[in-house]
């Protein structure tokens, strides 16, 4: 089977926006992460299990808000309480995942084929995200995410790095070609690479 990426039709490589007078560097970067594991864990509320007792690719499920727990392939996001966001590059974890997680202590649901996954990098990056959030993101630091709305599109972001700003976008698959072509109106002010 052949996956078909969620914005094959509209990201296009190239330069777009207010380039002439912006540095190369100072653009924003913006991509499609493909090929992106992504599961939901919910613990169910009857649950007894300790989350210190549970384990991904060494990571563990932190149950604080809004905190990211990663290393360099995966990242574990917590979506509300008992609730993560579990993305890897790390296909292999697919199997892993089921004997890990007990059916009775978690449901668990492969949101891999059904989410589209846009990337923001450069340092007018929160600028872009003012523009169509109602999110006060001078308190979005590197590793929190959230769940909030980008003109009225849900989506979850997930601030990855501070030093140039760049952050990954979750939002459902058939929400992404909006949510690209709304990303890329607000970086026209900016100028913006697709890569």
């Amino acid at each position: 089977m052949t996956l078909v990426s969620p914005l094959q039709h509209v990201h296009k490589k190239g330069i777009f926006g207010d380039c002439e007078d912006n540095n190369a560097k100072n653009l924003i970067k913006i991509s499609e992460v493909k090929n992106l594991l992504i599961f939901q864990i919910v613990q169910y509320k009857k649950s007894n299990i300790s989350l210190k007792d549970i384990k991904i690719d060494e990571l563990n499920l932190n149950n604080e808000a809004p905190k990211v727990t990663f290393n360099n392939e995966t990242r574990i996001l917590w979506i509300s309480p008992n609730n993560w966001l579990l993305t890897s590059k790390k296909q292999e974890l697919r199997a892993n995942i089921n004997q890990i997680f007990n059916e009775t202590d978690f449901a668990i649901t492969d949101l891999s084929h059904s989410r589209a996954v846009i990337e923001l990098e450069g340092e007018n990056t929160k600028e872009v995200l003012k523009k169509g959030c109602p999110f006060n993101f001078n308190e979005l630091n590197k590793n929190t995410c959230i769940n909030s709305v980008f003109n009225g599109i849900t989506i979850t972001i997930d601030m990855m790095d501070d030093s140039p700003n760049k952050v990954r976008l979750y939002v459902l698959r058939s929400f992404g070609e909006s949510l690209y072509h709304s990303i890329t109106d607000a970086c026209l002010e900016f100028g913006y690479k697709n890569i």
